[in-house]
């Protein structure tokens, strides 16, 4: 792993253990193990470093579920099925604490306006995939009902990450019910 990954892990991980307010030079050059030279080489600010570190999780992110995503389109899964495995798929997507970071520093970019681009593509991107599940189950309109389911993942994530649940249990319930209210009447 280039000295430059493992500064984005560290941030990723002080984010998610300690919070932003974690992030100094000195933690994370001590935490990725590297010179401070090392990460200000890569990172001439504090900006660059947390918008790169969004970045970089949000696309390790992405790959991981469009492969999940193409595996279950490829395996012929009924559309009935699709809500109990985004439920399992949670639990693979769900571990450590870059989850935590992802999340802070969505929050973070709601302060900082040099974040915000950012985070509005990290956004941007799950509503694609969103989109893309939605019409792999044939639900109408699925640009237009991406958002929601986004923005249920998200809710359920903090939910979990809030109260300590190391489950899933409700995604499914709560994606079947987004399903229904997109099908047509």
């Amino acid at each position: 792993m280039s000295a430059r990954d493992q500064i984005l892990q560290a941030t990723l991980r002080l984010i998610g253990e300690r919070g932003i307010g974690a992030v100094t030079n000195r933690a994370v050059a001590r935490a990725a193990g590297v010179s401070l030279g090392s990460l200000t080489y890569h990172f001439p600010s504090q900006e660059d470093l947390l918008r790169e570190a969004l970045h970089t999780f949000v696309e390790e992110e992405i790959t991981r579920i469009t492969a999940y995503v193409t595996a279950l389109a490829d395996s012929g899964m009924a559309p009935v099925q699709a809500p109990d495995q985004v439920e399992k798929a949670i639990l693979d997507f769900t571990d450590g604490p870059e989850q935590i970071a992802n999340l802070e520093l969505h929050l973070h970019a709601a302060r900082d306006p040099s974040l915000r681009e950012t985070s509005k593509r990290s956004v941007a991107a799950y509503d694609g995939l969103a989109t893309a599940v939605l019409k792999a189950l044939d639900i109408p309109d699925p640009e237009r009902h991406a958002p929601a389911v986004v923005t249920m993942l998200y809710g359920l994530a903090i939910r979990r990450l809030a109260t300590g649940d190391t489950t899933a249990t409700g995604t499914a319930d709560a994606f079947r019910l987004l399903l229904l209210g997109a099908l047509p009447r």
